[in-house]
């Protein structure tokens, strides 16, 4: 008859025979990774920010893989389909999400419920880049600063419409926090696509957005739309001239988007660090920066560690915000 330490003793080796197993497959799975085209989805339309950052990225995972990175656009439902997507998918590191700030850190506290948990279901690769929104309108909105604007908004209340590419958005709540801030009142108009939005904006249709700066500086520099305020804490190299809206008249008003790769959760763990370390080499390439930094986006590229930190932060920061504006979507 077995005693007591003779089956714990088995029990230990086992488990750690298990360990080891798990252990040199990872490794192994890492070694021969990928071994087959990679797909990267993104919930977000072509044209968008991510989209355009995420482009500049595939070519040069493709170069050094040796593999084809296939960019996917999978849009609807406030960026829950194709995060889904990802979340169901073989936690293999052949299908990945770049992710958008709203399915990760800001849905959870907008919606009572999401088709995926944004901790649970997701291991984090590292941060890519943060983007700030740009305040813009139509050139036929007879002011020139944010405090003008201000002033005629609350002299024209609903009048004013503001347009977001979907409820949860950083567009969306950046109007919603700068009502709850100011107390102007104006109309929330959500598009299918941001592309949608920032054409309507041009033509008149919508007056006012706040969009991702990637998007809305080269029609701000062509005059198309007029730039008064930026949301990040500092003034931006490559629009040195539009103030932030702490600058301008509204203190402690900050909204960034941003954008990073996260794998299905149970991707062995070799594989998460071998996405981690060609992610940052190519955050860190020359020419990658310089087109980030050029169309405003600030290239990051961190650890796991840290991305998964950073999106506990987000999540609690835009559930104050929230609960501040009072936004909620059915």
């Amino acid at each position: 008859m077995l005693t007591r330490s003779i089956i714990a003793a088995r029990l230990l080796v086992s488990v750690a025979a298990a360990t080891a197993i798990a252990s040199h497959a990872s490794l192994a799975a890492a070694q021969t990774y990928p071994a087959k085209s990679v797909r990267i989805i993104t919930p977000a339309p072509p044209g968008s920010a991510p989209d355009f950052l995420l482009r500049i990225m595939s070519p040069k995972f493709t170069e050094l893989w040796g593999h084809p990175v296939i960019v996917d656009n999978i849009v609807g439902a406030s960026g829950h389909i194709g995060t889904e997507r990802v979340a169901k998918s073989p936690p293999d590191g052949y299908t990945l999400l770049f992710n958008t700030i709203g399915p990760i850190a800001i849905n959870m506290n907008l919606f009572d419920k999401l088709p995926f948990d944004p901790i649970k279901d997701f291991m984090p690769v590292s941060l890519v880049a943060k983007v700030p929104n740009i305040l813009c309108v139509h050139p036929s909105v007879p002011v020139k600063s944010l405090v003008e604007f201000i002033d005629y908004a609350r002299k024209n209340p609903e009048k004013l419409r503001y347009g977001s590419p979907g409820s949860g958005t950083t567009p969306h709540l950046s109007g919603e926090l700068f009502s709850a801030m100011t107390g102007v009142k104006l109309v929330h108009v959500p598009y299918k696509s941001s592309a949608q939005m920032t054409t309507d904006t041009i033509g008149g249709q919508v007056e006012v957005i706040w969009h991702n700066a990637p998007v809305v500086l080269p029609h701000v520099k062509a005059g198309t739309l007029r730039g008064l305020a930026i949301t990040s804490d500092k003034r931006n190299d490559y629009a040195p001239d539009i103030p932030t809206h702490n600058e301008a008249g509204l203190p402690g008003f900050e909204v960034t988007a941003w954008f990073g790769i996260l794998a299905p959760a149970g991707t062995p763990p070799a594989v998460i660090a071998k996405l981690h370390a060609d992610t940052v080499k190519i955050v860190n390439m020359p020419d990658v920066r310089e087109r980030f930094l050029s169309q405003a986006a600030a290239p990051v590229g961190n650890t796991p560690e840290e991305f998964g930190v950073f999106i506990r932060t987000e999540i609690d920061k835009w559930s104050k915000v929230i609960k501040k504006s009072g936004a909620k979507v059915d």
